[in-house]
């Protein structure tokens, strides 16, 4: 089971977090995407998050990704955790007009 919300920005991002956890999820359990590399790391170390690695991969899609495209790599670590393709592609446009995308995801 996941939950997406999109944000335009780290302040958003920090509310919509403390939601989640508010509805039992874990800072373990959420994870945020944006389109620009450091733009994800600078959020996801500031807002003490997760990123999506070679756990919620598997190792064979993380090795993928390092020959992927940006957007290849985006939908391929949100379908890692449960977005359907098509959901991928939306948010993937979402991020690609500077927007964050943050999902909560319960590992069954």
């Amino acid at each position: 089971m996941e939950n997406v919300k999109i944000v335009e920005n780290g302040v958003e991002a920090r509310r919509e977090i403390e939601q989640f956890m508010t509805q039992g999820y874990t800072k373990d359990e959420i994870y945020l995407l944006a389109h620009d590399k450091k733009r994800s790391e600078d959020l996801t170390d500031a807002l003490d998050v997760d990123d999506i690695g070679v756990a919620e991969q598997g190792v064979f899609d993380a090795i993928s990704n390092v020959f992927r495209s940006r957007g290849d790599e985006l939908r391929s670590k949100m379908e890692s955790l449960g977005v359907s393709q098509g959901e991928a592609e939306q948010y993937e446009e979402e991020l690609d007009r500077g927007r964050v995308v943050l999902i909560a995801t319960k590992s069954a």
